[in-house]
């Protein structure tokens, strides 16, 4: 299921934001699941070192732990930064916000299925409010 929202707005309106940024941020939002799953391995993961596998070939040692920090900083930074845009859009509908952005639900599917308690002009405006915040953000 994808939003049907016209990609690009007049730029008169307040959230304008160019139409290839949209769509660059729309796609980052899609990544979130995947995010979220990368994260869960990391966190059951304990990185075992053997001394034949830290060796790296060019001559130094490898640290699988700081990789394994490494990488859940960067999902975790992720995470927080849609749900924090998501928080900042509106703190009653954010969990209608995240799981449209981020699992491509249109808004007849979140009022049908979950009952999302505004209009339709209402979400859309704070759809669109959404990416422009995730635009600011993401500078």
């Amino acid at each position: 299921m994808s939003t049907v929202i016209r990609p690009e707005l007049s730029q008169k309106n307040k959230y304008w934001i160019e139409k290839h940024r949209y769509y660059e941020l729309k796609h980052f939002c899609l990544q979130y699941p995947i995010w979220k799953k990368a994260r869960a391995a990391l966190n059951s993961m304990k990185p075992i070192v053997l001394d034949s596998a830290a060796f790296s070939g060019n001559g130094k040692f490898s640290d699988p732990t700081a990789k394994c920090a490494e990488a859940r900083m960067f999902y975790n930074d992720r995470i927080a930064m849609i749900e924090k845009v998501a928080a900042k859009t509106d703190s009653k509908l954010s969990n209608y916000i995240l799981k449209a952005v981020t699992e491509g639900m249109s808004y007849d599917y979140l009022k049908l299925r979950l009952e999302i308690p505004c209009c339709k002009d209402t979400y859309y405006e704070l759809y669109r409010k959404f990416f422009w915040l995730l635009s600011q953000e993401r500078q």
